[in-house]
């Protein structure tokens, strides 16, 4: 149509111009891919979860480590100060049984020992679950990462349409003011020649300037609106950019046409999160239940020790080895019922979570259900505010010929202006909810960048 011709006719050149009001700097091209790429890489919502995703791995290696071998080296040095008197029988000392007991120091002034242990656990039932769960843990973790993802790429469309309908709503603005100048200096050039009324001059003045203050609050809300992208993407507020994409109703006629409601629950991410977390919870009741079995650890020490009352042959004198092997068997008989409200307590959590993906089923039901709808109604709703902008750009045409040829009014042509700006103002809002409607459906049906 005319009117899509002369938009896209301004292109690029008219946007950076619209961007006027923003410091001289040099600015960066993105498009609405390039912008949701810059904010996966850039995001912190999005990097604090990839932090959490390493440290996530960081425990599953913590698990895994408690059954490898564990070592330990210990050394010490004791001085006694005053040595510990043990009391032995008379008889020992050649005394008579009814003899006192004879007080004996046992023991050096210097003791040092050196020694090293090897632990190596066997059999534990907790250890195996937890080595089944690390994988699932993992999994947790990266769909966090996914979910955060599909959260910013959703907040970054938003933004981006928003600035991009804002934009567009300034060219046809700035279009209106060009074609509203051009009649006013046209009507002072004949009220000039005696043939109009200066009331014509000042109704249009009126109304031009009132379309230079709507003009100069849409550039404020341009403004706000690339902060608002920046920062959702999580780029410096002071960085200029330069958005390529350019929205208008083709956007919306090139768009599917809604489908039914069936939906691919496995698609969204928050569904599949429940399903991890299921199985977590599962294989903790596991865990709970296989504190009832043994568990068998084996160990081996090896060391040194010596005793003498001067320090200095503590270094200088024979030390004396020792060594020692065994077997560790825990058998564990009954520990007051604590395992068996521990499993309680993680089946109500299972049960939880089940009742809980059954009522998102039903929230994604909805959901899809009401994003058809909605876009449904937003694609009739733009395809009547186009109807209307048509009829008004003809009757703005016509009043401004019958105003010219002396058979119209100023009046006329003024309200004829004002309903097309009217109308113009009602398309950019039903173009916005058609393209945000059109991004609330994709992510009910789990079809966002980074949901698949």
């Amino acid at each position: 149509m005319k009117r899509v011709a002369i938009i896209k006719s301004i292109g690029l050149l008219a946007l950076a111009g619209l961007l006027g009001a923003f410091p001289a700097r040099a600015q960066t091209p993105y498009t609405l891919e390039a912008a949701v790429d810059y904010a996966i890489n850039n995001n912190l919502n999005i990097k604090n979860t990839q932090i959490d995703a390493k440290s996530a791995e960081s425990r599953i290696g913590e698990i895994r480590a408690t059954g490898l071998p564990q070592v330990n080296v210990q050394a010490g040095l004791t001085h006694n100060l005053i040595i510990q008197t043990a009391f032995l029988p008379a008889v020992v000392a050649g005394g008579k049984p009814d003899d006192p007991p004879v007080p004996v120091q046992f023991g050096a002034k210097y003791l040092g020992n050196a020694g090293a242990t090897l632990n190596q656990l066997i059999f534990s039932g907790t250890y195996l679950v937890g080595l089944q769960a690390a994988a699932t843990y993992r999994e947790l973790a990266q769909k966090n990462v996914v979910q955060s993802k599909v959260n910013v790429a959703e907040a970054v469309t938003k933004a981006y349409y928003s600035a991009q309908v804002a934009v567009e709503r300034a060219k046809v603005l700035d279009l209106n003011i060009e074609r509203l100048d051009t009649l006013m200096r046209d009507t002072r050039a004949t009220f000039e020649a005696g043939f109009v009324e200066k009331i014509d001059v000042d109704r249009l003045e009126v109304q031009l300037n009132n379309l230079k203050t709507e003009r100069q609050k849409v550039q404020n809300l341009i403004e706000l609106s690339y902060t608002l992208l920046k920062f959702q993407m999580g780029m410096p507020l002071t960085d200029q950019i330069l958005l390529t994409d350019i929205v208008d109703e083709s956007d919306a006629n090139n768009l599917p046409a809604p489908t039914s409601n069936a939906v691919d629950y496995g698609k969204r991410i928050e569904y599949s999160l429940l399903n991890t977390q299921g199985e977590l919870a599962q294989l903790d009741i596991r865990r709970i239940r296989s504190g009832y079995l043994p568990t068998v650890s084996a160990f081996a020490s090896y060391g040194y020790n010596t005793g003498r009352n001067s320090f200095g042959d503590v270094f200088g004198k024979k030390w004396f080895n020792s060594s020692a092997i065994g077997l560790n068997v825990q058998i564990p008989i009954f520990d007051g019922f604590t395992k068996k409200f521990q499993q309680q307590q993680a089946q109500f959590t299972l049960d939880k979570l089940n009742q809980s993906r059954d009522l998102l089923s039903q929230s994604i039901d909805l959901q899809v259900q009401q994003s058809n709808i909605t876009l449904s109604n937003s694609l009739e709703t733009l395809g009547t505010q186009q109807r209307n902008v048509d009829l008004a750009e003809e009757v703005v045409r016509v009043s401004k010929i019958k105003y010219q040829e002396g058979v119209g009014s100023n009046i006329e042509v003024i309200n004829a202006e004002s309903s097309l700006k009217e109308a113009q103002t009602n398309y950019f809002a039903a173009l916005y909810d058609v393209l945000i409607a059109k991004v609330d459906l994709s992510k009910a049906r789990g079809e966002l960048y980074g949901a698949e």
